[in-house]
């Protein structure tokens, strides 16, 4: 079938054996290193050989080779299980209960194509409108969040949780940003920030700017609109470390996207507020 987009049916929340999603863990967790060490490769290499999507949104090599290690082994192993990612479009049928895999080979690939250390693996699976696992690898900052629906989050193995931060005053937002959007809106968003005593970041990297939430580094991560493969992850990681997630899977957001909001609690309400109206739809 088309690679354009795997067919979808309409979704109910569905229940998957345990140890079908384990299985699913395992493998993704191999995978995922593995495709970080072909990264990383490139990564040290002087010769990245990059080429261009549009305005700021460069693609390597490195970027395509991984993604199609991903899925050809994801295929190979769970010939039933959908894929989306990046670079290679989709791959499958979406059923109600069907696995899909949601992957960014290199998620702040512009920050890797300039020898720039803040860039990413980004695996999920997602079954109906849950975010069943999450696993990004930092490769260059040797840090490998994981996370499954239920069972908590850890980065290399230990539990990590977001901050008990509660004051404007003290909280640092990390923002995304997409030329998909017009820029009014992301400044907007900036401006509200500042004037409500909250600071901001940006890292170029959404999948990194949701695991950072979720150990606590930033208070906050917003966009106005962000694609599945730059946040499937991270929904999972997040919400498994504590924080308050935006129901981003809602509609067609595999396919179409949608704007994110994650946060420490006690920062949602203000956050929401001040954020929401810059959101469609709202959050």
């Amino acid at each position: 079938m088309s690679a354009d987009r795997p067919q979808s049916k309409a979704l109910r929340e569905p229940m998957m054996n345990p140890d079908d999603l384990a299985s699913r863990l395992d493998l993704a967790t191999t995978l995922v290193r593995e495709a970080g060490a072909r990264a990383m490769r490139h990564f040290r290499s002087t010769d990245l050989v990059t080429a261009s999507k549009g305005l700021q949104d460069p693609v390597t090599v490195a970027d395509r080779e991984v993604e199609a290690h991903l899925v050809d082994a994801i295929a190979q192993r769970f010939p039933g299980d959908a894929v989306i990612g990046e670079e290679g479009g989709a791959h499958g049928t979406v059923g109600s209960d069907t696995p899909v895999w949601v992957i960014d080979p290199i998620d702040g690939t512009d920050n890797f194509a300039r020898g720039l250390p803040l860039w990413c693996v980004s695996v999920g699976v997602v079954v109906g409108s849950r975010a069943e696992l999450g696993l990004i690898l930092a490769p260059a900052l040797d840090e490998f969040y994981v996370a499954r629906r239920g069972h908590g989050c850890t980065r290399n193995g230990a539990p990590v949780q977001v901050s008990s931060c509660s004051e404007a005053g003290r909280a640092r937002i990390n923002l995304g940003y997409s030329r998909r959007r017009p820029a009014a809106g992301h400044l907007q968003c900036i401006e509200r920030l500042l004037a409500n005593d909250f600071e901001y970041s940006r890292l170029g990297s959404g999948a990194l700017g949701l695991a950072y939430v979720a150990d606590g580094r930033f208070d906050g991560y917003w966009e106005s609109h962000v694609n599945s493969w730059d946040v499937a992850a991270g929904l999972c990681i997040a919400t498994e470390a504590g924080a308050w997630v935006s129901d981003f899977l809602t509609g067609d957001a595999l396919h179409a996207g949608n704007p994110i909001l994650a946060c420490t609690p006690a920062l949602a309400a203000p956050l929401r507020r001040l954020l929401g109206p810059l959101s469609t739809p709202a959050l």
